[in-house]
């Protein structure tokens, strides 16, 4: 989990581990973790925030959370992505505000263009009441000075989707037909008071319950823990702690480029335009603020993610497939029960350091390689390795991608421009893949070190990956036994 401020990490960090702990001991009563929140925050003096009792009862939001609960037991959320309320309070609550280059002039020019009774005289500079203040923006357009500022909060701004609001005691409202799971909200917060759903007990169960639990890691791990960790090194440190195999989503990766490419070369003759599938983010913009769009030009083909969980639930209908990833929104996309043998959890890198410690496990370099995607595959986790993973299948298949015209988009104002060029007619290219996060997944909130460290450390580990096409790695897989489109129908 990759952020600025180290503290947050640790808490976050902190609690899951803890939560997990209990897990293993069957000790998730309540006594027992309010002891936890008393070790963490012993008193008399609160550590990080203003009184005891509030970092208290952050601890105890986030620990809810850590469990798949809601962290505001007033404000049940079926949202992957939740405001822990007591966390939520430090921010200003107008964004609208006063600076001191205010010259308190004698034309009130900001007096006059507020049109809400706002705005009234201070003692050495003009003032807002936010609770009149509408947030119209006529006062900062009219001060000769530009003495008045429109201040966004951090999550807030950070919302590709425009999902947040705020309620009258200024606390953030996430709305739910608006939100994408994106999760770019979590890691702007300065004090964590947003944060996801984690999954980390039900997986914890199904182990000590001895269901048969398989990792998939994202493309994107590669590069996540440094040069010397490579899938081998996750898929041995999983193992320890009680998960049956892992598989890397790399190979989903080929799977849903050779479809797609089946789908591409159908509209290109059609002349239908169309768009990607793989990133859940991407598809939750489509299908809640451009559902035309949606329905008429998203590729019918899975994700990598659900690919691979179809093709392991093909072969043990009883097993639990978990998603391990940078992505908030992977989690939002396991809940959509309109997607037959999807994977049943996902987990972030962060969580799954969590688990790891525990147990005390760590990830250690191995000498053995593990490789079952191609390098497309792998690259599905940048930004336009998704479409040239597409094209090479194209091009495998004989067709001749000469004069085809693609749109990559990478974060969520370029992925709303390209919908709405879409939606008006006015789309030049003929294919549009869409990554909500910038840089791709590899950029994606939830990676565990920052984006350059992930892309220096993977280009050393992909040096290493043999040089398999996509057809000629499919054929090792027993394609046929499963559907490779959202409503679970066979060619």
């Amino acid at each position: 989990m990759i952020t600025n401020d180290k503290g947050l990490v640790e808490l976050k960090h902190h609690v899951i581990r803890e939560v997990c702990r209990m897990a293993w001991d069957d000790l998730l009563t309540h006594e027992e973790r309010e002891r936890v929140v008393y070790q963490m925050s012993p008193g008399p003096k609160p550590t990080y925030r203003c009184c005891i009792y509030k970092e208290r009862e952050i601890i105890r939001g986030r620990m809810r959370l850590a469990m798949g609960m809601n962290p505001d037991l007033n404000k049940p959320t079926k949202n992957v992505v939740a405001v822990i309320p007591a966390a939520c309070d430090d921010c200003p609550i107008q964004d609208h505000m006063v600076t001191d280059s205010c010259r308190f002039c004698l034309g009130k020019a900001c007096l006059n263009a507020c049109r809400f009774d706002a705005i009234s005289p201070g003692d050495t500079k003009m003032k807002i009441d936010p609770n009149k203040c509408k947030s119209c923006g006529q006062c900062a357009r009219a001060c000769p000075f530009s003495a008045i500022i429109h201040s966004k909060r951090p999550c807030q701004r950070s919302c590709p989707a425009g999902a947040i609001s705020y309620d009258e005691n200024g606390l953030c409202v996430i709305n739910e037909d608006k939100c994408i799971h994106c999760g770019h909200c979590i890691h702007a917060c300065p004090f964590g008071a947003i944060g996801s759903k984690i999954y980390v007990v039900d997986i914890i169960h199904a182990i000590r319950e001895g269901r048969r639990v398989i990792a998939m890691c994202a493309p994107a791990t590669e590069g996540q823990f440094g040069e010397e960790i490579g899938m081998a090194s996750i898929r041995q440190a999983l193992k320890k702690v009680g998960f049956a195999d892992m598989v890397e989503v790399g190979l989903g990766g080929d799977m849903t480029a050779a479809w797609e490419a089946k789908e591409w070369i159908e509209a290109r003759k059609k002349g239908r335009k169309m768009t990607t599938s793989c990133c859940p983010a991407f598809i939750s913009m489509m299908h809640h603020h451009f559902p035309r769009q949606y329905e008429e030009n998203k590729s019918s083909t899975v994700s990598p993610m659900v690919a691979v969980s179809r093709y392991l639930k093909s072969l043990d209908p009883d097993c639990v497939t978990v998603f391990i990833g940078p992505c908030i929104a992977k989690k939002g996309e396991t809940l959509n029960e309109n997607i037959k043998d999807n994977a049943d959890y996902a987990m972030t890198y962060g969580e799954m350091v969590a688990l790891l410690d525990s147990k005390q496990i760590e990830i250690t370099p191995v000498p053995e390689d593990y490789q079952e995607a191609s390098l497309y595959g792998k690259n599905f986790a940048s930004s336009g390795g998704v479409a040239d993973a597409v094209l090479e299948a194209m091009r495998e298949m004989g067709e001749d991608t000469s004069g085809l015209s693609l749109l990559r988009c990478a974060g969520g104002d370029e992925c709303r421009k390209a919908l709405l060029l879409l939606k008006s007619g006015h789309l030049k290219e003929d294919f549009i893949e869409g990554m909500i996060c910038p840089g791709g997944c590899v950029g994606g909130p939830s990676r565990h070190q920052s984006e350059p460290l992930v892309e220096k450390a993977r280009g050393s580990l992909l040096k290493a990956a043999d040089q398999r096409r996509i057809l000629e790695n499919l054929k090792n897989y027993p394609m046929d036994r499963f559907s490779m489109f959202r409503d679970g129908h066979l060619e």
